[in-house]
């Protein structure tokens, strides 16, 4: 009698099993079930931005990315009327083509000059530390088309960070391997503005304990009149190295070397455009803000 209840028992707990796993599969091959693993385990549910957003110089209006509608996987740049909604093609994929090449710049950034008749394109961007923040810049000319790779013949790719106008419109200041650079647009002359920029000694940019704990990573600002360039230098020498042993996260991020945590020192200086590197240097003082 025991063993005639025993096996009904485990009959009963099979069956129920079963008609449970039945119905958990049928929970996840139907769509119309909200579920705990389309909630937590799936992107679905993601709230979506916008995007890069720039207003226009006209304030009626603003650009955005959009999907181009001409050429597959690239982007146009377009403006909408902030009143009607109303959407124009500012930049067609088609105008984003270098020279000698077929495809259009991937658009992962993009300025408009304060006189809206220029635009850095920023692509073919690099990882530093935990966001790419060092990639290519490009210049288009809105009326001409005209199309110009910053950085001169000896930056090697995806070395540029931070590229921005002056606010006149006439150059382009931007960080290349820790030190400060500024183009002119006109005639493409490059100015080096720091020298002193090494793997420890970095200008215009932070090092990765304030990068990670301050967010600092842009460190550098035209002045009003476009004639100097004020920006942080951090001093990581005092640092040391340690190496990291086997597969972890950390190892995946920052390579087999990784400096202790400890904020490098920071100073402030200013730089005026001048044509040598360094000269009109002016320091403001150590942990000057």
């Amino acid at each position: 009698m025991k063993i005639v209840t025993l096996r009904y028992r485990l009959i009963f707990l099979l069956l129920t099993l079963t008609s449970f796993s039945a119905f958990a599969f049928g929970q996840n091959a139907n769509d119309s079930l909200l579920t705990i693993d389309r909630i937590f385990n799936s992107s679905e549910f993601s709230a979506r931005g916008i995007g890069a957003v720039r207003w226009l110089k006209s304030g009626n209006a603003y650009a955005k990315i959009e999907p181009s509608t001409t050429v597959k996987g690239v982007a146009d740049l377009e403006s909408y009327d902030a009143e009607s909604g109303s959407r124009t093609i500012l930049i067609p994929a088609e105008k984003l083509v270098p020279k000698g090449e077929s495809a259009p710049l991937p658009i992962q950034g993009y300025e408009f000059s304060a006189d809206d008749r220029q635009v850095l394109i920023y692509t073919n961007s690099r990882r530093v530390w935990r966001q790419n923040t060092r990639g290519d810049y490009w210049v288009l000319d809105a009326a001409s088309g005209r199309l110009v790779k910053l950085g001169g013949a000896q930056a090697k790719p995806s070395t540029l960070m931070f590229a921005k106008f002056s606010h006149d419109s006439k150059m382009v200041g931007y960080v290349r391997e820790n030190n400060l650079y500024v183009e002119n647009l006109a005639d493409g002359r490059i100015t080096k503005l720091t020298s002193d920029g090494s793997p420890t000694l970095i200008n215009g940019t932070s090092d990765w304990v304030n990068e990670e704990e301050f967010s600092l990573r842009d460190c550098w600002r035209w002045s009003p009149d476009s004639r100097s360039i004020a920006f942080w230098q951090f001093d990581a020498s005092g640092i040391k190295d340690f190496t990291l042993d086997g597969e972890s996260f950390v190892r995946s991020r920052f390579g087999n070397q990784a400096q202790n945590r400890k904020p490098a020192k920071m100073a402030a200086a200013i730089a005026t455009l001048r044509c040598q590197p360094d000269a009109g240097r002016t320091a403001l003082g150590e942990n000057a803000l």
